[in-house]
């Protein structure tokens, strides 16, 4: 018998609606449900509950904190998360880059509440037991499960507001299939280097680009309790010609500048040899991170600014996401 220790955070899967409005409950619903399959021993323990669009980056500590401990005192087989879907990608990236992958640890979510017609919150936190119980979920970092599909919560972004088929893998797509008894990996996964902190600095900021952005944002940016910056830059890695000034001044500073795209797909890479051209950009020691978004190469970063990285060891890091 498989032993699965479910953690709950709150968000739309503990939720229910009244009047085409959606709220907290204080008693979470999903607590009274327990999995068809005899094989498995479901554990419920809350630890949250809030909207993902209130967690922080110290809730997301807190919840890393508590899935260490069940890994160190092998509490169970694997582990499942409920969390509420706007953020649910940020906190399963960070868990991926904090946690040894010992067991399975799949996080979930709902688009619908626990009420409303076609909820999806059930049918998900059962297909991510499923997932958690199979020992093929092993070893391929944290996942996440939503909509029969199984993602990497490297790669998986939220796409849509409100379908239920929100979640996916832009360039790579789903490491598997959740099918009705049995689970499917198809894809591999490279693994990364994992830096099991214990604190969380402050000052990483993202920032998105946009045709006409003002040098007054980055030179407000610059002061001296700013750790780093991530740039959601135009096309492979580009930015106007106004902000490169300002952008130096930060590096000049020693502060990490981190470069992605904010388009939906492709990677970030320097191609363009102009001012403010992806070439002139990595001349003047901006970071090209490839494979990442902005808001998960924000939390990488400050992983590694917590983890006590010097600035050539961040370089090194952030550039590749798979490293």
């Amino acid at each position: 018998m498989k032993k699965i220790l479910a953690l709950h955070t709150g968000g739309t899967i503990s939720m229910s609606a009244s009047n085409d409005t959606v709220k907290t409950n204080e008693q979470n619903p999903l607590l009274d449900s327990q999995f068809i399959n005899k094989n498995i021993d479901l554990v419920n323990e809350v630890i949250l509950n809030k909207p993902s669009e209130h967690i922080t980056p110290d809730d997301m500590l807190i919840i890393k904190k508590r899935v260490k401990k069940a890994l160190d005192n092998n509490e169970c087989d694997g582990i499942v998360i409920m969390h509420g879907t706007d953020t649910l990608e940020e906190t399963a990236y960070f868990l991926d880059l904090t946690i040894e992958n010992k067991i399975p640890v799949v996080l979930t979510g709902a688009m619908r509440s626990s009420n409303e017609l076609g909820s999806d919150g059930v049918y998900n936190f059962q297909s991510a037991i499923l997932t958690a119980a199979s020992d093929e979920a092993s070893d391929k970092g944290v996942l996440v499960v939503m909509n029969d599909e199984i993602h990497t919560a490297r790669f998986v972004t939220k796409t849509h507001t409100t379908n239920v088929d929100t979640f996916r893998t832009p360039t790579f797509g789903p490491l598997g299939i959740v099918y009705k008894r049995d689970i499917r990996f198809f894809q591999a996964l490279v693994n990364q280097h994992v830096c099991d902190i214990d604190n969380l600095e402050k000052g990483v900021y993202l920032i998105k680009a946009y045709a006409g952005i003002p040098k007054e944002i980055f030179e407000i940016i610059n002061r001296p309790g700013t750790k780093g910056i991530v740039i959601e830059g135009l096309g492979a890695g580009n930015l106007p010609v106004e902000v490169v000034e300002p952008i130096q001044a930060l590096i000049d500073n020693d502060i990490t500048v981190v470069m992605v795209s904010r388009c939906y797909n492709g990677l970030a890479e320097p191609i363009y040899d102009y001012v403010g051209g992806g070439i002139d950009l990595e001349r003047m020691g901006v970071v090209f991170c490839q494979g990442l978004n902005g808001q998960k190469a924000r939390i990488k970063l400050q992983v590694a600014v917590s983890a006590g990285m010097n600035s050539k060891d961040i370089a090194k890091y952030m550039h590749d996401a798979v490293s």
